[in-house]
Order: C-alpha cells, then structure tokens, then sequence
C-alpha cells in the first residue's frame, strides 16, 4: 500500500468534512435551501477576501473570472499595465491581446520580484493606462508581488484600475482587498479555499464599477454585472456547481474556526520550514527574494534530470508536487504548502525528497532536512 499526498499548487487537498459536505443529496439551485446556503457563503468569502464588497462567484477555472476581469473592464485599443514575472503574468498579457487591448509590459526575471517604483515608472510613461494587472502570489516561481505598494500608486489614479490574481494568495497571506484599495480581486476554489477545481471569484471596488460602465468588449457567461445582481439575491446566474459551493459553506466554516490570522501564521510557518529544509539538504532556492508562502520553488541541482525528481516521488512515493513552467520546464520544482496542509505534511514532504534525491545519486545526509523543517515547526 502506498499513501498519496497531493503537495501541488492546485488542486490542494480537500479536508474529509468539506469532502462529506459535497456527497450529500444534491438541491437544486432556485429554491430557499440553496440561498441559505449562499447567504452564508456571501458572508463567508468577505472575510477571506477581507472586504464589505460582494464576492461574485462564478462556475468556472481561474481563467475564467480572469478573461472577466478583462472584458469588463476595458475597451478595445485601451492600454493596460501588466506585470509578468511568470507564467502566469504572461497569461494576463495574453488575454488582454486576445480582446485587443494593448499589454504595457512590465518584466523581471523569472525568480525575482517586480519592485513597486518599475510600475510608478510605467504609469508615468502610460498616464492613459486604464488598469494594471498582476499577481500576488506567481505561482510558477513561487514569488510574491508588493500588492500594498502597487495599490497605493495606483487608488491615486481615477481613471486606473488595479486588478489582481489572488488565486494562490487568498486564505494564505494577508490581502487587504478594501483598506489596500485593490480594485479587483481574482480567486478560485482549489488553491487556499480547500474544494476541487470549478469555482473562481472575483470582488469589485466602485471604481470598477465605473470602469464597467465605460467598457464595450463582448461578454455573456462572465458578465460581472450579471452576477452581482444575482449575488445580492444570494443566487447565482446561471447554474452553478451546486456541490462545490456545499462544500465551500464548510470550507470557510473551517477558516472561521481555526481564525484567518491563524490561517495566514500557519502557511507562513510550513513556508518557511520547507526553504530552511531545501537549503539545509544543500539545495538553492529559486526565489530568495519576496518568497511565497503558498508554494516553494527549489532549483533541481546539477546532474539531475528536473523531471525525475518530481516523477519519482510521485511514482516511488506517493507524493505529488509541481515542476517548472515554461522556460523554467526542468530547472526547479515546486513544493506547494497551502490550503488544508499542516507541519506533518511538510515533514513528510522534506523526507520524501531526501530519499528521492539519495536515489538519483545526489550527495544528501538523511535528516538534515527534516530536521530544520522541525526546527521551525515546533519554534
């Protein structure tokens, strides 16, 4: 017999009650029970977006409330900002194209943060763009992005939009979505939320709004309009996954429980356990700078094949991580912490990748990374 453990970036593991609350009899979506069962999730998604906004919900991946937050909001020909530091920074971009609008890119070195003073510089240049899009957690390289820093230049601009990819940030590390003045924000539901790929969110400041009015790019399924209307009746557009959304009721039932300030210390701890445990086995961090707490990206040392390392601690031993995207296919991989993951996993983890590393001939002392993952688990 051998143990699966799902230690990617997405989807996360599901915790068994949410997996309970999502094999139950299902309702349909136009009657009282179900909007019950919304009204406490509306209230529910305010706390981990940490806003008095509404949260839309929609029945889709990520891409989807992202390829919203695009034809919502803008116009064809309309210049936008756009902070690529990642795959999926290059996404933003690639949407925007897509609908017409022309990308002002902004770029840093796979690995390294984007200071906040590269984007105060290309709104200087580009005072017509309309909005600045980027992450804050670039999931492909396992770095933070300075949201707080980027907000305070952009909320000084009435005619600009911030618009943000939380997806692996929310319920990990604080997002202040109000007091920060971020005018969008992006999430989904396999990442910190704990549930299975399906659902992606979005919560819009009144300056949006106002941009909303002003855009003229085609939607229907991912009209932001549309949902916020329904979501005020505690329903949702069109038919939603009405079994995702029963187990994201218990989800931030468990969020509430343990407390988001909890939540947010208990990513931050198993984060940095996982770096002080890949230096201590010899390894080198891809992201030294602004490291994420949702995912770390470790370099794949030299004389080792990238693609072993994570094909054999899935096939060998169970456990399931991320390699590189992109250019970065083969140079790093990744050991995701977010979601429903606690200092066991982590350990196990470390252990899995000693083991794994010994068996490709790499030079490793059994313990020396498990042993400083503990030191600051138990600190």
């Amino acid at each position: 017999m051998q143990k699966g453990y799902l230690l990617a970036p997405g989807p996360t593991p599901i915790p068994p009650r949410v997996l309970q609350a999502m094999s139950a009899s299902i309702i349909h979506h136009r009657v009282p029970a179900f909007e019950a069962l919304m009204a406490e999730v509306r209230e529910g998604l305010k706390v981990v977006f940490q806003t008095d906004r509404e949260v839309l919900i929609f029945t889709t991946s990520c891409t989807g409330a992202m390829e919203g937050a695009v034809s919502n909001f803008l116009s064809r020909e309309d210049k936008a900002i756009c902070l690529r530091a990642g795959h999926f920074g290059e996404r933003w971009a690639e949407i925007l194209m897509s609908y017409g609008v022309i990308p002002v890119n902004v770029d840093a070195k796979y690995g390294d943060p984007i200071p906040a003073g590269a984007v105060a510089e290309a709104l200087q240049k580009n005072p017509d763009a309309k909005a600045v899009y980027m992450q804050a957690s670039e999931t492909s390289t396992g770095v933070t992005l300075p949201v707080r820093e980027i907000a305070a230049l952009v909320r000084k601009r009435p005619g600009t939009i911030l618009v943000v990819d939380a997806i692996t940030a929310l319920g990990v590390f604080p997002l202040h979505t109000d007091e920060w003045g971020v005018d969008v924000v992006i999430g989904g539901s396999q990442k910190g939320l704990m549930l299975p790929p399906g659902l992606a969110f979005a919560a819009v400041s009144e300056k949006g709004w106002r941009m909303f009015e002003a855009s003229n790019l085609p939607r229907y399924y991912f009209d932001y309009r549309k949902e916020l209307h329904a979501v005020r009746k505690n329903q949702t557009a069109f038919t939603p996954a009405v079994s995702l959304i029963a187990g994201l009721k218990e989800a931030l039932r468990m969020i509430r429980d343990e407390g988001l300030e909890n939540v947010f210390a208990r990513h931050d701890r198993c984060a940095r356990a996982t770096r002080a445990a890949m230096q201590a086995i010899g390894l080198s961090l891809f992201a030294t700078a602004s490291p994420s707490s949702s995912v770390t990206a470790v370099k794949v040392p030299d004389g080792i094949e990238g693609g072993k390392i994570v094909d054999t601690l899935r096939d060998k031993h169970g456990i399931t991580i991320a390699g590189g995207q992109g250019s970065m296919k083969g140079k790093i991989f990744r050991i995701a912490h977010l979601g429903y993951v606690d200092k066991f996993d982590v350990i196990t983890a470390v252990a899995a990748v000693e083991m794994t590393l010994k068996g490709l001939g790499h030079p490793v002392t059994f313990g020396k990374g498990v042993a400083a993952a503990m030191n600051i688990l138990e600190s």
